[in-house]
This record gives structure tokens, C-alpha cells and sequence, in this order.
């Protein structure tokens, strides 16, 4: 591991400050929302965002291929939509030398950033479709294997599980995505500023902050970020605490929960605590980082029985009492 110095660090923090200031430009109200959407992609994950439809979800994410310059696709999902829709598949073709031939013809999910919009509205078949890419960086169809450019990063959005024709998610799926997070209704001020663009003239002028290799090289240094023995130790108890299965777990984790965070959860709080550091200016990470994004790394990883959902329930609920508990602060 190569040990990072305070300019490097510096560098971080300023473009990480630009990025936001710049997509901040086009997308209002939404500052905390762009935070963790960089820290997801930084630290190399995928993200799934959820709310109502109109809330500005599709323009979060081409602003950030703007700003970024990464290569953008839009898949929206459908009840008809099947796999091959998003991967690609083989077509007949003809040559030059009139001989018939399969040649492939790559599909939407070969880019840089991909939105995938209102996911759980095509079936777990399609949604499935995406597995590969999400974690591998790479796609195989008909037995040959495709590497994906990078950096590549998925943004998932999804309509709450309430609304009509929507399916619900596998959780194969769901523990890909790095981070969940939730748009809410915007604020009064928020939509005075929205009535105020409606009636421009023109689109934001948004500037190119990095590019593609600057961000792979910002991602191999979050990597770099040290992450003490206190710091994993915190992150493995956070976890084993939320998990019914668990000897370490809280009685409502036992309760009210089906399932707690797979080991990809555990990965997850430590990638997201170093770009928190990052952000500090820390070249270490430290359990605070760890508890900044622990709602967001494991509040679609805990998944509710029965009785907490007839209950009322919220993984938020669960993985604050764990935060909270006597267990988790002798180690931090």
C-alpha cells in the first residue's frame, strides 16, 4: 500500500469540493444526496436511489457524467424488458463477401455511467441482467466475455415498493449496491429556486471538473487510505450486532430482522469511511467515518421479518440502537 502525502490528499479534497459545487449548479436542495452519490462512486460502488417520480433523479445523474466526462446510458425499465435489451446479443450479418455471420451489437450497458431508471418495475430476470456488470466490471454473453470501460458505475433508481406494477428487488441485487439512498419531498426554498429555472433560458452551464483517468487515479488512492485495526473492528461489530443470527446481536436485530449485512456490507463501511477521510484530510480512517455512512451502507442490507414489518419497523431504527450501544463505543 502506497502511503498517501498531503498534497495528494489536498488534490482530493479540491476536486471532490468542486465536483460538488459544480453539480450543486443544476441539482437543487439535494446537497447531502451529492455527497454520498461521490463517496459511492469514489470508493468504486454502485448506487441505488430511491423515490417518487419528478424529483430530479435523472438529471442527478447526467450532471455527474458532465462534470466528470464519462460516457452516459439510460435504460428504463419495463415490464416487457428483457435481459438481452440491456446486455446486447447477436445479429445475423452479412459480408463483403456475401457470407452470412453473428456479429454482436452491444447494448446500453456498455458505457461509463449507466441509469438504470425504475428498476423494479422489470422482473427479476431483467434486474438480474445487471448482476455481472455491477460486480465484475465485465459482461458475458453467449460465452465470450466483454470488459466494461472504466471507471464504470451504475445508478439504479427505483419507485417505493408501495407503488403499483413495481416488483420487489432479489436480495442478490440489492447487496450489490454500495449505497441506498432516499429523495424526500424538496423544501419551499428548493422550490422557489426550481420555479425560478423553470423559466430560463437555457441549461446550467455546467464545467468539466476531472476526467476518467483522474477519477481511477482518485479511486486507487481512497484505496490507499489506512484503515486501523480500531476501524475494522468497529466496522465487523456494527455489522454483527445488526445480524439475528449473530451471539453479538441486540434483541430487536433478533426480533425484527430476517437477514443482517453480508461481508460486502463490511467492505462497504470501510470503503465509504476512507473517502470520508479523504474528505477530511486524513490520509487514516477513524470509526466516525464508519458511522457516517453506516445508514446508507446497511439500511437495504437488514432485512425485515413479519413482525417487524406489521410493527412499523425501520432498518434505520435498528442500526441507530446499534450505533448507541455499549458494545460498539469500547471500541471506538
Amino acid at each position: 500500500m502506497e502511503k498517501l502525502n498531503a498534497t495528494q490528499i489536498k488534490e482530493f479534497q479540491a476536486k471532490f469540493s468542486a465536483l460538488e459545487a459544480e453539480t450543486g449548479k443544476a441539482i437543487v436542495g439535494y446537497r447531502e444526496i451529492i455527497r454520498d452519490m461521490l463517496i459511492c462512486f469514489f470508493a468504486g460502488g454502485n448506487l441505488l436511489i430511491e423515490s417518487t417520480p419528478g424529483l430530479g433523479k435523472t438529471l442527478l445523474v447526467k450532471t455527474l457524467s458532465r462534470v466528470v466526462n464519462l460516457k452516459f446510458s439510460r435504460i428504463q425499465f419495463t415490464p416487457d424488458l428483457m435481459p438481452a435489451d440491456i446486455l446486447g446479443t447477436n445479429i445475423v450479418t452479412e459480408g463483403s463477401d456475401g457470407k452470412r455471420h453473428f456479429e454482436f451489437q452491444k447494448g446500453p450497458i456498455f458505457t461509463q455511467l449507466l441509469l438504470a431508471d425504475e428498476i423494479n418495475r422489470a422482473t427479476p430476470k431483467t434486474q438480474s441482467a445487471l448482476l455481472e456488470a455491477m460486480q465484475e466490471r465485465r459482461v458475458t454473453v453467449a460465452g465470450k466475455t466483454f470488459d466494461l470501460d472504466k471507471p464504470y458505475f451504475v445508478v439504479a433508481t427505483q419507485n417505493p415498493q408501495d407503488s403499483e406494477g413495481t416488483y420487489s428487488m432479489p436480495e442478490a441485487q440489492l447487496d450489490r449496491f454500495f449505497f441506498k439512498l432516499t429523495l424526500g419531498k424538496p423544501k419551499i426554498e428548493a422550490l422557489r429556486s426550481i420555479s425560478q429555472r423553470a423559466s430560463a433560458e437555457s441549461d446550467t452551464d455546467l464545467k468539466q471538473v476531472i476526467n476518467a483517468q483522474e477519477a481511477e487515479t482518485f479511486k486507487e488512492m481512497v484505496l490507499n487510505v489506512e484503515a486501523p485495526k480500531t476501524v475494522r473492528h468497529f466496522a465487523i461489530k456494527l455489522i454483527l450486532l445488526t445480524h439475528p443470527s449473530s451471539e453479538m446481536s441486540m434483541e430487536p436485530a433478533r426480533k425484527y430482522l430476517r437477514y443482517g449485512a453480508s461481508p460486502r456490507g463490511v467492505q462497504a463501511l470501510i470503503l465509504g469511511a476512507k473517502v470520508n477521510a479523504l474528505i477530511a484530510g486524513r490520509a487514516t480512517a477513524e470509526p466516525r467515518d464508519v458511522e457516517a455512512v453506516s445508514s446508507q451502507v446497511l439500511g437495504h442490507r437488514l432485512m425485515l421479518n413479519f413482525e417487524g414489518e406489521a410493527e412499523g419497523v425501520s432498518s434505520a431504527q435498528i442500526i441507530g440502537d446499534a450505533l448507541k450501544s455499549k458494545t460498539l463505543a469500547e471500541v471506538a
